[in-house]
């Protein structure tokens, strides 16, 4: 028998700005992409235009069956300098909200999602105590102009990010990065000094965490001043951390540093957004790898849908806040993994709901095939493929099989 999901359950697919939509020249991403030995493979440059060709995008995830569309409202376009709010920008992403409605999704909208204006940078960046203010206004701004179109809102996104790569040894360490060419080249660029630069994706360390946070919190706390009609919360990147023999101290205190310690600090908020891909094998002397023969993703990490169940209940447990899955998915060329993906992943979230768990909505990532960071446009999440030079969309069975669940509301 198909499992039947709450009536009132979000299916949706996700997006970020920078990912999708081109020429987010004002952002500290931008920057770093276009800087002499840079850290990104490729830059981004007009991604997938969802700037301009967000109707069309919009009423593809219409016609699969989804009822939601997670995007982000990308700050570095909204205040492109400080204090300075564009209104021309606001409009666009009120129509992206109208359009949304229109078609029949539930727009939940990311406010940061991983990339900054420049001119942030200039001033301490994530590292700065004057930045959670700054947030805050902003989120206030934004709410303000378009709070009666929102259907939901994630303050951050994955604030944790870059303790969870460090502490996997994916990301260098703060010195080490201070001495890389790129880094004192954007360091330069937005007129501040190697060690007071601080982009939000590469800054590992316990002021940044608690500037994060200290964000949330105030950007929590401005939106629900303008508006209480719609839940808030916060996205966090959830591995499901296993112990192997001998490894289940390490494990306990990886949990704690780039898991726990954020999930607590979360009490009382409407939702917690779970984005979880796989899990992390732990032993006895730190992260060890997949197991022989693993099958791997176009990430390099291990092909494990049952973390979803795992980090749902995580969630739920330290946080004590319902869960929507903000982010679920797989980088892969073979779509018919990506269906086996979400088809054992959507099993653990049908196991979480018997439990009695308070699961409220499903987004894959990602709507479309786009800029993946430092990867470039070389890994593949999307649900529709878009053509690099003529920006023709193609859905594939994937995002066939996942509008079927959705109009059915059930596996």
């Amino acid at each position: 028998m198909p499992y039947p999901f709450p009536k009132t359950f979000l299916w949706g697919t996700a997006t970020a700005a920078h990912q999708v939509e081109g020429n987010n020249v004002n952002s500290d991403c931008w920057l770093l992409e276009h800087l002499p030995d840079s850290p990104f493979a490729e830059p981004s440059g007009d991604a997938c235009d969802h700037y301009h060709r967000y109707p069309e995008h919009i009423a593809l995830l219409a016609e699969l069956g989804l009822n939601a569309y997670r995007f982000s409202i990308e700050w570095a376009r909204v205040e492109p300098e400080e204090g300075h709010f564009s209104r021309a920008v606001i409009d666009h992403y009120r129509r992206m909200l109208a359009t949304c409605h229109e078609r029949g999704l539930t727009p939940f909208v990311t406010l940061h999602h991983f990339t900054s204006p420049r001119w942030l940078m200039a001033s301490g960046g994530w590292e700065s105590d004057a930045t959670p203010a700054k947030f805050a206004r902003y989120c206030e701004r934004v709410t303000r102009a378009l709070g009666d179109l929102m259907g939901g809102a994630c303050t951050l996104n994955e604030p944790n990010i870059a303790n969870l790569l460090a502490a996997m040894h994916l990301r260098a360490s703060r010195e080490q990065l201070q001495r890389e060419a790129w880094w004192l080249a954007a360091a330069r660029s937005v007129g501040t000094t190697p060690e007071d630069f601080a982009p939000y994706m590469f800054v590992a360390s316990p002021q940044a965490q608690q500037i994060m946070l200290a964000a949330h919190r105030e950007g929590y706390n401005a939106i629900k001043a303008v508006r209480d009609t719609f839940p808030v919360g916060l996205t966090l990147a959830l591995q499901d951390v296993q112990a192997v023999e001998g490894g289940e101290v390490y494990a306990r205190q990886l949990r704690y540093d780039v898991i726990d310690s954020y999930l607590e600090t979360l009490r009382g908020d409407d939702f917690v957004g779970v984005q979880s891909y796989s899990r992390v094998r732990v032993g006895a002397a730190g992260v060890v790898p997949p197991e022989p023969g693993a099958e791997l993703t176009q990430m390099g990490y291990e092909f494990y849908p049952e973390a979803l169940e795992a980090t749902i209940r995580e969630a739920i447990t330290v946080s004590g806040c319902p869960v929507i899955v903000t982010e679920n998915g797989i980088g892969t060329e073979d779509d018919t993994r990506r269906v086996a993906y979400v088809e054992r992943a959507l099993q653990g979230v049908t196991s979480c709901l018997t439990d009695g768990l308070d699961v409220r909505g499903y987004f894959y990532w990602s709507a479309f095939d786009n800029f993946e960071w430092q990867l470039g446009y070389r890994p593949h999440f999307g649900l529709i493929g878009v053509d690099r030079e003529s920006f023709e969309s193609a859905i594939k069975p994937s995002a066939r099989r996942l509008g079927e669940i959705a109009r059915a509301n059930a596996v």
